[in-house]
Parts: structure tokens; C-alpha cells; sequence
């Protein structure tokens, strides 16, 4: 029985990877509203609101890998 090879086209790949994008916005939007929660209590947690920040970090890193990745496959 011979395989059968599926290949996305150019705009499923370009949709998969902006549900992507879409997703890490959530997420970075809930770590921001996470640091103003841990803000807004008495004794903020400075390593709480240091890792929230460095999780922003990474989201931002990771949104400008994928939306260079959509230029490359918009080329």
C-alpha cells in the first residue's frame, strides 16, 4: 500500500503559525494582568513579578520568530 504525502499550502502554514501568535498574545496578556494581580496585594513577590516578566520576554522572542517565519513563507 503506497503512502499518501499531504503538504499544507503556503496559507495553512501561514494560519497554523497566526493561531500561534494569536495563543502567545493570550498569553502574555494574562502574564500582564498577573503582575498587576501580584501588584496590587500588600507584599508584592519582586521574583513572582521578575518571572512574569521574563516569561513576557520570551513571548515577545518567540512572536518575532514566528512572524518572521510568516515573511519567509510570504516571499
Amino acid at each position: 500500500m503506497e503512502k499518501m504525502t499531504i503538504e499544507l499550502s503556503k496559507e495553512e502554514k501561514v494560519s497554523i503559525i497566526n493561531q500561534h501568535i494569536k495563543t502567545l498574545k493570550y498569553n502574555k496578556y494574562d502574564y500582564q494582568i498577573s503582575i498587576k494581580e501580584e501588584e496590587a496585594v500588600e507584599t508584592p513577590s519582586t521574583s513572582r513579578v521578575d518571572s512574569l516578566n521574563a516569561k513576557i520576554a520570551e513571548v515577545d522572542a518567540k512572536v518575532a520568530a514566528l512572524s518572521a517565519e510568516v515573511v519567509v513563507l510570504n516571499a
